[in-house]
């Protein structure tokens, strides 16, 4: 019998509809992971953030609900946090996944747009990768986004949170760099999905004019960005978790 770790951080395990991004709408289990240390300005998980915080649990005990949230009638997981991919979490990701997987499950991480992590990304199924715009006051280097264009393609999106025009227009900016050195390097790789998530901060009703905003500046440049909402808060506010 292999080694395996003794106890798992974790924020909260529970089954909800994708909100955001392009499998919006498709029921799975979440798995949310304790520990970030990346310190966006506009998070809505600070809950998340303390590595000394929430649930220590066996592997034993992450299946188990795993299995109970999903039961017969999807296999289906999406790994977020927190932030998954910390060097503290990331041996705990990994072994769930290669658990996950051998037991059938479809697997999504959620990436913070800081790292990108070989052996992890080879592991899952699909990869949700953040460009960090300048309203989270975080930075993300477009050359990793690149780099996932020429290493797994056909298994990844890229989301910016918009906030604001500066927003859109670094994320215009980030799209160019990245176009054009793929251009350069590998001018046969696939395009690949970039969402523009319009912000919905704590404590805001439904930002209808930013959302209206930035569809207007999507249409009127054209450049494939494709807009979605977080739909989760839509249907149950900004303050609500596990939905």
């Amino acid at each position: 019998m292999g080694f395996f770790l003794s106890f798992f951080a974790i924020n909260a395990i529970y089954q909800a509809s994708e909100g955001e991004g392009v499998h919006i709408g498709t029921p799975q289990v979440f798995v949310r992971f304790q520990g970030c240390a990346i310190g966006c300005f506009n998070c809505d998980s600070i809950d998340t953030w303390d590595f000394n915080t929430g649930e220590r649990l066996s592997l034993e005990q992450v299946l188990t609900q795993v299995i109970q949230q999903g039961g017969d009638r999807f296999k289906r997981v999406s790994i977020t946090g927190g932030d998954p991919l910390h060097p503290k979490l990331l041996p705990q990701v990994l072994e769930l996944t290669k658990v996950l997987k051998r037991k059938g499950y479809w697997i999504n991480i959620e990436a913070a747009g800081t790292r990108v992590v070989d052996e992890l990304f080879d592991a899952v199924d699909y990869i949700s990768f953040d460009y960090k715009t300048p309203s989270t006051k975080v930075r993300t280097n477009p050359a990793l986004i690149a780099k996932l264009a020429v290493q797994f393609a056909d298994k990844f999106q890229v989301k910016s949170v918009i906030e604001n025009r500066l927003d859109y227009d670094d994320t215009v900016k980030a799209f160019g760099f990245v176009e054009e050195m793929l251009s350069k390097d590998a001018p046969s790789t696939k395009k690949f999905p970039w969402v523009l998530t319009p912000a919905f901060n704590l404590g805001e009703s439904m930002p209808l004019n930013r959302v209206l905003d930035v569809i207007s500046w999507n249409e009127n440049d054209a450049l494939g960005f494709r807009v979605i909402t977080q739909q989760h808060k839509i249907l149950h506010g900004s303050e609500k978790k596990k939905v």
